[in-house]
């Protein structure tokens, strides 16, 4: 049967010897690395996530990654992605550290960052950026400010000491973070080496992708949650897993094909002790912004609690004051410029929604000014804050109330005023970010990080400008869902102007 098809070939009975076939090596390799190919081919053409969904699970199997052998001691870290303006990023920070709080954790210290360098979106229209994405963005971010020498920490903006000195919460820099979870010397970002600083910056930005979780997570070293505004609303020891009072309306699921079902879920309970999250050495959200929304809250539903320990830290977050260098000029503007009362009006009236509602706006301010024409001397001094360039005050009632120099004093600061300037260069001399925190002893050599002067000047003149607002005794008058009008509002609620004493710069 052997040779059946061959009929001109003499068959041969007995004896028969079969030569040895000799078959190259490199033929071999050749075929099974074809077959590899072909079958590759087939399997992504089928799945074409069948490499990202492996490459994810075999970083979920890979507990001893470097990111995650630099920071095992014990500790246990919470990262979330700041955005939007700075009122924003503050109440983001006062969640962050309500959160770290309720789970014991070491809250890492995020920069402040620029006014909407990243946007969430809209909750209420459950049209939102990915948690995964927008701790991306937020990261990559936090490493443009560093690079470009103009990162400047939050805990540099907001006093915090009073919160760390009696164990609140626990915190390290994002500096001092970063450079343990990436394994790079972050000192290099003071060097004047253009090599040295690009490969760090570009090894930072890197390592970033890892902490957005768009991979998967990492076991027992990065728990990366996916929830937000549109699934979730966290609670504590309240109302878990049953669903919100705020509900994506029919009109929306139909227009936009969304299926979100909104549920009340307890954070300890599901991130906690006994939960897989609690294991994690790094947990990380995405925003951590919330609001108050139609009786309830767009994300985050926390006012009380049984524990006293999170009980007066829920009181002590309410209202976190700027840093004394802050406190300090805007008082010194208030009593050595302008000298006397004064009201201050807080004016939006180019950023988003505000463009369109200067008749309302001002309208508002023209109604306490003729309240108190009736009984202040004039000329009233008003200090001004607002977002409108002093060159387009013509046409408006603003430019009517400069002109009325006989019935009106205008007072307003800018940014290269030597008030502000000063200030900025005391924050960044002070550098408040790296002197707080939690180091454990085993990191050693990143307890001496070096403090990178910024290259440019600190933008500190909101920050003066809302203090200076706090000590307006004629009164405030802000614009009408603007949250640094809310700002103000809650610094003149805890009497911030009286309250602290005035120190030197």
């Amino acid at each position: 049967m052997k040779y059946v098809f061959n009929l001109n070939k003499p068959t041969k009975l007995c004896n028969t010897k079969k030569k040895p076939t000799h078959r190259s090596p490199l033929l071999l390799l050749i075929i099974s690395f074809f077959a590899l190919l072909i079958f590759f081919f087939i399997t992504c053409k089928q799945n074409p996530n069948y490499l990202l969904t492996n490459l994810s699970k075999t970083i979920e199997q890979n507990p001893q990654s470097p990111k995650c052998k630099a920071l095992n001691t014990g500790e246990r870290f919470l990262f979330y992605a700041p955005h939007s303006g700075f009122s924003n990023q503050l109440s983001e920070f006062k969640n962050g550290i309500l959160m770290a709080g309720i789970l014991n954790r070491t809250l890492i210290l995020p920069p402040v960052l620029d006014h909407h360098a990243v946007a969430l979106g809209s909750c209420p229209k459950f049209r939102v950026l990915d948690p995964g994405k927008i701790r991306v963005s937020a990261w990559d971010h936090s490493i443009e400010l560093l690079r470009r020498g103009r990162y400047v920490s939050m805990a540099d903006i907001i006093d915090i000491s009073s919160l760390v000195s009696s164990s609140f919460v626990q915190v390290i820099d994002f500096r001092i973070f970063a450079s343990l979870w990436c394994g790079v010397n972050i000192d290099l970002a003071c060097s004047d080496q253009s090599n040295s600083m690009s490969s760090l910056f570009d090894s930072l930005k890197q390592c970033g992708s890892m902490l957005s979780g768009l991979n998967g997570n990492v076991d027992r070293c990065l728990y990366a949650i996916d929830e937000d505004c549109r699934t979730t609303v966290w609670t504590y020891q309240s109302g878990d897993g049953v669903l919100d009072s705020v509900q994506p309306d029919e009109q929306l699921k139909k227009k936009k094909k969304i299926t979100y079902v909104r549920r009340r879920r307890d954070v300890y309970k599901t991130l906690g002790p006994g939960s897989e999250a609690e294991l994690a050495t790094v947990l990380a959200f995405g925003s951590l912004f919330t609001s108050s929304y139609k009786g309830s809250e767009l994300y985050i539903d926390i006012h009380e609690a049984s524990s006293q320990r999170i009980q007066s830290l829920i009181e002590k977050i309410e209202f976190l004051p700027f840093v004394p260098e802050i406190i300090t000029a805007g008082k010194r503007f208030a009593s050595e410029t302008i000298k006397a009362p004064f009201l201050c009006a807080q004016l939006r009236l180019l950023d988003g929604q505000f463009k369109n509602h200067w008749k309302a706006t001002f309208a508002g301010l023209k109604q306490k000014i003729d309240s108190l024409r009736q009984n202040v001397p004039q000329p009233i001094p008003i200090f001004v804050m607002t977002d409108l360039p002093e060159g387009k005050w013509i046409g408006s009632y603003l430019g009517d109330l400069s002109k009325d120099t006989n019935n009106f004093k205008l007072y307003f600061l800018r940014e290269q005023d030597e008030l502000v300037i000063q200030t900025a260069k005391s924050l960044a001399a002070t550098g408040q970010g790296l002197r707080f925190g939690s180091v454990p002893m085993s990191f050693g050599r990143i307890a001496g990080i070096k403090q990178c002067y910024p290259v440019q000047v600190l933008d500190v003149l909101l920050y003066i400008e809302e203090t200076v607002c706090s000590c307006a005794s004629l009164g405030f008058v802000g614009t009408s869902g603007s949250t640094i009008a809310d700002s103000v509002e809650l610094m003149r609620k805890f009497d911030i102007c009286l309250s602290q004493s005035q120190t030197a710069l």
